[in-house]
């Protein structure tokens, strides 16, 4: 466009003043990352609640072809540590950190207040995806994530400690602490999908597997120069133990012999093949654990069931595993491809109790179990009718040679894993067993290290805290070299304890993992503590605290001053409530929820708490000329929630407090079709927690069904699946329908009010 007044100025007042000036040096796009050359592609693999002794890489009870592959081709460290728990390892192995100092010092489930414990990783911690990503890498996260906040995972966010936000440019897995194999409650990104629902042909290890395959090859196709960051994490082998029929096949009988049997024989393999010293004692059975041969026949077919459907997660999580890193090596990705794959988060679980759980969901609830059910049952274990978990002393066994489980941070049946890595022509084949000491944390510099990229000193504008972990590099070349780490320090659910120059000394547990509910009354003061001298004791099998005093009274002070720097105190129950009174949630403080339009997975922080209390929920809906069907509103799934639904155009509501407590109330009455009010009026009981109710249904002011819901869910409705409104997604709350029940007619609002 030329100016009216253009001749009068002059063109070459009219070039100066708006374009280029001759001479001057042409503009620079912004220059776009790039990694250093030669840098290696990451292939990180986490699996879950898999203990030392699980797999046969480490001798163990399960065969784990990939993993040995993998084993046979890089180094197997015997030394290597977590956290003792989900979460917190899964922030300490993503940060680099200790994992208080990120606010993970519990799950997220169970945060509190105090600053170790928020579950809110700052931003002064940024992760081992960021810092790729910034330094030319192509980022993405398969699986299991838990370590979002409870109150952000909605689908309002925020979304910056979403994997999405943490680092990775795609996200395929779920947020929360675990998911069903068949019809997992999936996120994409940040959109939620049900990839499994309504099919018979899907399982979540196998689909996976394939999102990992298909995500590498579009990255190799569209930006061949830039390597990759894969985050690998499937949900194997926490509960639910769940696989394909042909893989519960074969491990039938393989158990029968019992967990002492077992252990003897997973420790006499470890010693046979070098994964422990030659010296070291397997520990006793505590006893808390009953004797295999004191069992009944019964007790013997249900507990060695379990341990079959344990043993098939696995080994099918294993053999997917296998399936992207033999696609690395089909594509000529492998030999540039450094793969660290760690063998669970913490030791093996034994959360499902002496006699295993039909349903994890029980032991959330607190519902027992009978013994009588269970073996009614015991054909469906492993499959997608049960959310099954194994018997305490399964976990005890594959947790040879040390002590305790899962949970448990002052002994190494809770924190020690089996770690493998492998980089061809950088770690040399088949080499010699590692046994430097070393902790999740160490997993981020050493990536870090590999990819020659430098920690800055502050990232996106934010100084960053310091890095807890020390590279594993060294070991790469040097298998006998001494170790970097020679102190660490470790906490979780009050169990305590540091490791100092070859000892160790910890707190003695004061429950078992299965007893979430006993009140501890002792003091972390009062704690009686235990001492090792773990560079001759490999298991923690002589307890010197009574022998070495002063040595005891070191390790304490040094752990107590530890503590302190690293935010680890107060030490407190979080599993009794200390230090959740205000926890954040989109719902505190309200008693009045109104949807206006069709919502989709709202988390369980989010949704409106209307277990323990009477509530009504009202909504004004349009019923087609062919009747309505499908859900109304609905919070949960097939293994615990509640129901306001639709059938054939008769209204139903239900809760279900885990099968077979399920209780529904139906109308006989179909509405005509057209506009309706209707109404389910719940009148709780009372007198405490999960008791029962009166539910009346009524349409347009006239009742149309009454009766009784017999039990309620007492905490914690659903933690995998979440409030829909006009659907009932993943899986179905009521057996009255099928997933995803998206409601046939039209909902102009559905208003909650909590009484």
């Amino acid at each position: 466009m030329v100016l009216p007044n253009a001749q009068a100025q002059g063109a070459s007042a009219l070039i100066t003043a708006h374009s280029p000036e001759a001479g001057a040096p042409p503009p620079a796009w912004p220059s776009l990352p790039q990694a250093a050359k030669g840098a290696p592609n990451v292939l990180l693999i986490m699996t879950d609640d898999v203990g030392f002794g699980g797999s046969s890489t480490f001798g163990g009870a399960v065969p784990t072809p990939a993993f040995d592959s993998l084993a046979k081709s890089g180094a197997r460290y015997n030394q290597f540590n977590t956290t003792a728990l989900c979460s917190p390892t899964r922030a300490a192995l993503l940060t680099g950190r200790n994992p208080h100092m990120v606010g993970m010092g519990e799950v997220t489930n169970n945060s509190t207040s105090y600053p170790g414990y928020t579950s809110i990783i700052p931003k002064s911690a940024a992760t081992v995806a960021q810092l790729l990503r910034a330094g030319g890498y192509s980022t993405a996260m398969f699986g299991k994530a838990h370590i979002t906040p409870d109150w952000e995972q909605s689908p309002v966010g925020p979304f910056d400690r979403w994997p999405t936000g943490l680092g990775f440019e795609y996200f395929y897995g779920f947020l929360n602490a675990d998911a069903d194999q068949f019809v997992p409650a999936m996120i994409r990104n940040t959109t939620p999908v049900d990839p499994g629902t309504g099919r018979t042909d899907y399982i979540l290890d196998e689909d996976l597997a394939n999102d990992a395959i298909g995500w590498i090859d579009q990255k190799e196709s569209l930006a061949p120069d830039k390597p990759f960051f894969v985050y690998y994490a499937p949900g194997a082998a926490h509960t639910p133990h769940q696989a394909p029929k042909e893989w519960l096949e074969k491990f039938r009988g393989k158990y029968d012999g019992g967990w002492d049997r077992l252990r003897e024989e997973i420790f006499a393999r470890q010693k046979k093949m070098g994964i422990i010293p030659a010296d070291a004692k397997l520990t006793p059975r505590p006893q808390a654990i009953p004797a295999w041969d004191g069992l009944s026949v019964d007790q013997k077919r249900l507990y060695a069931r379990h341990m079959e459907a344990y043993a098939a997660t696995l080994a099918f999580s294993d053999h997917q595993i296998g399936r992207v890193i033999q696609h690395l090596k089909d594509t000529g990705q492998y030999e540039n491809t450094l793969i660290i794959y760690i063998q669970g988060d913490n030791g093996a679980s034994a959360e499902g109790s002496l006699d295993g759980l039909l349903y994890e969901q029980s032991w959330l609830a607190r519902t027992p179990e009978p013994m009588e059910l269970k073996m009614a049952n015991i054909d469906k274990i492993g499959t997608r009718d049960l959310y099954a978990h194994m018997p305490a002393p399964w976990a005890w066994a594959m947790n040879s040679p040390f002590q305790w489980y899962k949970q448990v941070a002052s002994h190494f049946g809770g924190t020690r894993n089996g770690l493998v890595m492998s980089w061809p022509g950088h770690i040399q084949q088949g080499s010699a067993v590692r046994s430097q000491f070393h902790f999740v944390s160490d997993i981020m510099p050493t990536i870090l290290d590999a990819a020659k990229v430098t920690p800055p000193a502050e990232f996106e504008g934010v100084k960053q805290q310091r890095i807890d972990g020390i590279s594993m590099a060294y070991t790469f070349t040097q298998p006998k070299a001494p170790p970097h780490r020679t102190e660490q320090v470790m906490e979780m659910l009050m169990n305590f304890g540091i490791y100092k120059d070859g000892w160790f000394a910890g707190s003695t547990p004061a429950r078992h993992a299965w007893e979430t509910g006993k009140v501890i009354n002792l003091t972390a003061d009062q704690r009686k503590w235990e001492l090792y001298n773990v560079a001759k004791d490999y298991s923690e099998a002589n307890d010197l605290a009574a022998k070495e005093p002063q040595r005891l009274a070191a390790m304490q002070d040094l752990f107590w001053k530890r503590a302190a720097e690293n935010q680890i105190l107060p030490i407190h129950n979080s599993i009794a409530g200390f230090g959740m009174e205000g926890r954040p949630s989109l719902a505190e403080g309200r008693t009045e929820f109104l949807y206006r339009s069709r919502v989709r997975r709202v988390g369980l922080n989010t949704a409106p708490p209307i277990v323990n209390r009477s509530f009504t929920i009202e909504a004004d809906i349009t019923v087609p000329a062919y009747g309505g069907t499908g859900a109304i509103i609905a919070q949960g799934g097939k293994y615990s929630g509640y129901s306001f639904a639709m059938v054939e155009g008769r209204l139903i509501f239900g809760h279900n407090a885990v099968p077979p407590h399920v209780s529904v109330v139906r109308s006989t009455e179909a509405l005509t079709p057209g506009k309706h009010h209707v109404v389910v009026d719940f009148q709780y009981d009372g007198g405490g927690n999960g008791k029962g109710g009166v539910a009346t249904i009524s349409a347009d002011g006239k009742q149309m069904a009454q009766g009784r819901i017999v039990q309620t869910m007492p905490r914690w409705l659903s933690h995998t699946e979440g409030l829909d409104v006009g659907a009932d997604t993943t899986s179905p709350v009521l057996p009255d329908y099928q997933s995803p029940a998206e409601f046939t007619g039209k909902i102009s609002q559905v208003k909650i009010h909590l009484k």
